[in-house]
């Protein structure tokens, strides 16, 4: 391969590497949502009682140069209680809580960062490839 082909193919995978990217991100996004889904169906995440607070879980894209940035969260009002714990504190009702952590989001991060790592990877070869 000559420079100048290398330069064409380099220039070719500058235009398809942020769509790429994009794309995967977003995938990668939606899989941590149905992992933190999955983590939050009973122990040792919280019971599902209703089944309101998984499906608040929600993921929000938004393309950047050459990439793209997804956010995974819920406006529930629980959601940090079930995460992190209400143990020992009163609230703003002046009732005492000692509600221990069901933690579903902490569990499901290492496991979307593989897949992250893995689908940028998949993007670079898609690219090049």
């Amino acid at each position: 391969m000559t420079p100048d082909e290398l330069a064409d193919r380099l220039e070719g995978a500058a235009d398809r590497i942020g769509p790429a990217v994009q794309r995967r991100v977003v995938h990668t996004a939606e899989l941590g949502r149905g992992m933190i889904r999955a983590n939050a169906t009973g122990r040792p995440g919280p019971n599902v009682i209703t089944g309101k607070y998984r499906s608040s879980w929600e993921v929000v894209g938004r393309a950047i140069p050459y990439g793209a940035q997804c956010t995974i969260g819920t406006n529930a009002p629980q959601g940090r209680r079930l995460e992190f714990g209400f143990f020992d504190m009163t609230d703003s009702l002046g009732r005492h809580y000692f509600q221990p952590p069901f933690p579903h989001v902490g569990p499901a991060v290492p496991r979307m960062e593989a897949v992250l790592q893995e689908q940028m990877r998949g993007a670079v070869e898609e690219v090049l490839g």
